[in-house]
């Protein structure tokens, strides 16, 4: 079996027969090896980490001021933005969370009811305010750093749309930024309704398609298939209208729009 020398060890000298007098006791001293610091390559690193560290020390003295200065105003900045957050966008959001709360209910009233005319005056309570509230319009414009303020905008661009004022549903729409995956397409979708109503049907298109692909679900997706393959029939595109219907019908079978889709990709073909 192989043995192995410890660094600096000295192995015994073997008993010299005869030799009574021979002294065991320093039989197992290490030579302690004598090594040049300037030879050690870990002498080396800590000398230059030393003189690294002194360079950088050299450089902080030189720039106490800026750096001072620097972290003194990233603090004030900190500082600031805390207040910020606690004095003006917290309050500012309990308030138009507040008067939000009506432009919400008769939104819900305007979607749930059966007479257009009834739908007109609940969609106009939103765009108008009521009951002494800010209207889903004011709401997006005064509160438009909050959460509130922005589902305003989604508020006041469907009753628009409704309310047939086209152009005013698609700036506030295109305002909405949605967190969620049901309102964010069909709010993209409700552009392209904008757009189909005033007869720029390539428009329509092309914010069907992005409602269809913003995000993939049961709903909202076969939705805007559906329609982006209608508007594509209108336009005499047979072959892309075959391409959504196909893909309800592989995809979404159980949807209301899948009920009639065998007939529509007869219709294309």
């Amino acid at each position: 079996m192989a043995t192995y020398n410890k660094r600096g060890y000295k192995a015994p000298k073997e008993k010299v027969e005869g030799d009574e007098n021979v002294k065991m006791d320093n039989q197992f001293l290490e030579d302690v090896p004598n090594v040049d610091e300037k030879d050690s390559a870990t002498a080396r690193t800590f000398d230059a980490l030393d003189q690294t560290a002194s360079r950088t020390e050299e450089w902080v003295a030189r720039n106490q001021k800026f750096i001072l200065g620097f972290l003194g105003g990233a603090a004030l900045m900190t500082i600031g933005y805390l207040l910020y957050q606690k004095f003006v966008v917290e309050p500012n959001e309990q308030k138009a969370t507040d008067d939000l709360y009506v432009a919400q209910q008769n939104f819900q009233a305007a979607v749930d009811a059966q007479d257009p005319k009834v739908q007109d005056s609940l969609f106009t309570l939103v765009v108008k305010g009521a009951e002494g509230k800010q209207s889903a319009v004011d709401l997006a414009s005064q509160y438009s750093g909050t959460d509130s303020g922005n589902l305003a905008n989604y508020y006041a661009g469907i009753a628009y749309l409704n309310l047939k004022k086209y152009d005013d549903a698609i700036k506030f729409l295109e305002a909405y930024k949605a967190n969620d995956d049901f309102t964010g397409p069909i709010a993209v979708g409700a552009i392209g309704d904008a757009y189909a109503q005033k007869k720029d049907n390539a428009k329509a298109l092309e914010y069907y398609e992005k409602a269809a692909r913003a995000k993939a679900n049961e709903f909202t997706t076969p939705r805007y298939l559906y329609k982006a393959g209608v508007m594509c029939v209108e336009m005499g595109k047979k072959a892309d209208a075959l391409k959504y219907f196909t893909e309800i019908k592989e995809q979404y079978e159980s949807a209301p729009e899948a009920q009639q889709i065998d007939a529509l990709i007869g219709m294309v073909k």
